[in-house]
């Protein structure tokens, strides 16, 4: 298996974290070698990443390295990984000078499909011109899917996947609107308190991805 998404958002607090840690644990719950990555310097969420996947998770910073070298730690630090995963950085197209720097321009240097992450609380089929436009803006980006965030029931569930069908990209699934699912601010993560609730956190958010998302469709998207 040779697998590798990046998974992004419409825009900041979608909850690509949660998300992330999920997917990385129910991915290692299955056996698999599972390889983390998170755009940008950020060093929390790679703490966060490692608890979740048993792996170290590395930085991919287009702002303070070059090409050369991002496309070096992919490959080199995935040799071996049944999966790579890498975590994208506020909006997908948000970078230092318009979207040079973003999660977008690392997926296409390193030719990776993108799961975009949508928050859905307070919105239904209106999200279907929004992945519309993240799917055409730039085509040379592979947007293989999207997972919404925030759902509040089965029904709603309904619309956004029928938005989807018609905006012609795939829905992979959902994740609950759960208060116990929001990482509820950014610390260092160095108290064993801490860390407790992390984990915490990390097997709640495996659950839902194992319950409300299709890991099988979104490995082979990827």
């Amino acid at each position: 298996m040779n697998c590798k998404a990046l998974i992004a958002a419409a825009s900041s607090n979608s909850g690509k974290t949660t998300l992330t840690m999920g997917l990385l644990r129910a991915l290692r719950n299955r056996g698999l070698c599972v390889q983390s990555y998170k755009c940008g310097p950020d060093y929390i969420d790679t703490m966060f990443h490692q608890m979740a996947s048993g792996c170290e998770s590395v930085n991919l910073d287009l702002f303070m390295s070059s090409k050369e070298h991002v496309r070096d730690l992919f490959s080199s630090y995935g040799e071996g990984a049944d999966v790579q995963v890498i975590e994208g950085v506020m909006g997908l197209f948000d970078g230092y000078d318009k979207w040079h720097g973003s999660s977008a321009e690392v997926a296409m240097l390193l030719d990776v499909p993108v799961i975009l992450v949508v928050n859905a609380k307070s919105v239904a089929y209106s999200v279907a011109p929004l992945i519309h436009g993240f799917k055409t803006f730039r085509p040379e980006l592979r947007l293989a899917g999207v997972i919404f965030n925030m759902v509040a029931s089965e029904h709603h569930y309904q619309f956004l996947k029928e938005a989807c069908k018609d905006a012609g990209v795939e829905c992979l699934g959902y994740m609950q609107r759960n208060a116990e699912l929001v990482i509820p601010g950014r610390h260092l993560g160095l108290t064993i308190t801490e860390r407790e609730q992390t984990e915490k956190l990390i097997s709640l958010a495996a659950t839902e991805v194992e319950a409300h998302v299709d890991l099988n469709k979104l490995l082979s998207l990827s």
